[in-house]
């Protein structure tokens, strides 16, 4: 099972990044999470240039990665209670065209890391309107909220333990999701 990784920060030394990171890690067997780092490089949406044949490339690659994986794993940090411009946009232009897009039937999971106490719980609701709104099947599970991330993550790798078993947990759900469009109770 591959799932494509998407942080919505392009902040060097991101806490959503090593997010990813560590979900690449912590995996279950089975799944490989495959970060894409090219959200810096896909332009403003232009629906004059949403065309095939003249799309960005870097949006091309997004959309062919999308559609090639099983699933999406989406790590974004909270700007003004809501999803960062930068995450949205590569959202948007993967979106179209509507009703017919990469992400329809996608399965879809959200997380996020954040330096405040609530982490990123206000941001992830409004994240889950966007990919609900694409017809992507978000996987409806307790939000995986990282707060107070500098204390969790230590030389850019999560290294609080009780964390990265939770990261884990939700994994192993979401990779049952992913196979059976079901949600599993338990460990």
């Amino acid at each position: 099972m591959r799932i494509v990784g998407i942080a919505g920060s392009i902040r060097a030394g991101s806490f959503n990044r090593a997010l990813l990171e560590a979900a690449a890690e912590l995996a279950p067997e089975g799944m490989t999470i495959e970060p894409w780092d090219g959200l810096r490089e896909v332009p403003l949406y232009d629906a004059g240039l949403d065309l095939d044949g003249a799309r960005p490339a870097p949006v091309e690659e997004l959309k062919r990665r999308i559609a090639e994986a099983d699933g999406v794993l989406l790590a974004s940090p909270e700007y003004n209670y809501s999803v960062p411009g930068v995450l949205k946009n590569a959202i948007d232009w993967v979106s179209r065209p509507g009703h017919q897009s990469v992400l329809v039937g996608k399965p879809v999971a959200i997380v996020g890391a954040s330096g405040g106490v609530v982490g990123t719980a206000r941001g992830q609701v409004h994240l889950r309107d966007v990919m609900h709104s694409t017809l992507s099947r978000v996987f409806p599970h307790p939000d995986i909220l990282v707060g107070q991330s500098a204390a969790k993550f230590q030389d850019g790798r999560l290294a609080d333990e009780p964390t990265r078993e939770l990261v884990a947990r939700y994994l192993r759900r979401f990779a049952d999701f992913v196979r059976t469009g079901t949600v599993t109770a338990g460990p």
